[in-house]
């Protein structure tokens, strides 16, 4: 498979997750369904960036999660919350192992059967990524998540 290498990527309903990379050329391995780009930029930087696209910046966004669910650490984001696109972080955005997982893309979450500090997040499209997380932090992020799209979705209200 050909590496691409992208000075910028744009966050959308296909992507599936950011992976910081340790290497000389780019900073982020995207995932998506059917393909994977390699981003000069951080995870970060992306999220941010996607952020401000969808009309507001990332520290306003998690100010909104903080105020809404009373989360403050490893705060899930509404990236582009009218397109229904929610990210949530692994680590804590400010270190360089943090990976962001995109909800609606997550299939599946189970313990790594011989390393308890390990866990496989298996994708929608059936790849899956080793994480160096626990089980129970992934569980719940995407608890977290899952109640921070609860509280960003706009119902109708009934009068």
């Amino acid at each position: 498979m050909t590496e691409i290498i992208l000075d910028h990527y744009e966050i959308n309903k296909a992507t599936s997750a950011l992976l910081p990379a340790y290497h000389n050329d780019y900073q982020t391995t995207v995932w998506e369904e059917d393909q994977r780009y390699y981003v000069k930029k951080t995870p970060l930087q992306l999220i941010k960036e996607a952020c401000l696209e969808g009309g507001a910046d990332y520290n306003g966004r998690r100010a909104a999660v903080t105020h809404k669910t009373g989360v403050n650490s490893k705060v899930p984001i509404p990236v582009l919350p009218h397109e229904q696109i929610y990210a949530f972080p692994t680590h804590s955005p400010k270190l360089y192992e943090c990976h962001w997982l995109f909800y609606h893309h997550i299939k599946s979450i189970h313990r790594h059967p011989d390393a308890p500090s390990h866990t496989i997040i298996t994708f929608i499209d059936s790849k899956e990524l080793l994480l160096h997380v626990s089980y129970y932090t992934i569980e719940k992020q995407l608890q977290r998540t899952s109640y921070c799209m609860t509280r960003f979705t706009h119902y109708p209200s009934f009068s």
